[in-house]
């Protein structure tokens, strides 16, 4: 792009607006900020989940998970079984 090219005269008269950006630039760029935003909150959820499951502190979320799922089984036997 050179200095003559009408492209460089309308992105120059646009700073400070939102004109001299595309609508996919913009997109992308709230996208990142929600996309963080929400890998924050998942990984305090983790962190949350790692606390109240006996064990759960330090794994990794795959394995988080698994062990999640065999503790609720486990205390649903036990509901049935004093049932």
């Amino acid at each position: 792009m050179n200095y003559c090219s009408k492209e460089y005269n309308n992105n120059i008269l646009n700073i400070g607006t939102n004109k001299g950006y595309s609508a996919v630039a913009r997109w992308r760029r709230r996208r990142r900020r929600t996309m963080s935003a929400r890998r924050g909150l998942v990984r305090m959820k983790v962190k949350k989940l790692q606390s109240l499951i006996p064990g759960g502190k330090g794994l990794k979320p795959d394995l988080l998970f698994l062990k999640t799922a065999d503790y609720i089984l486990r205390l649903r036997l036990q509901i049935q079984i004093c049932i």
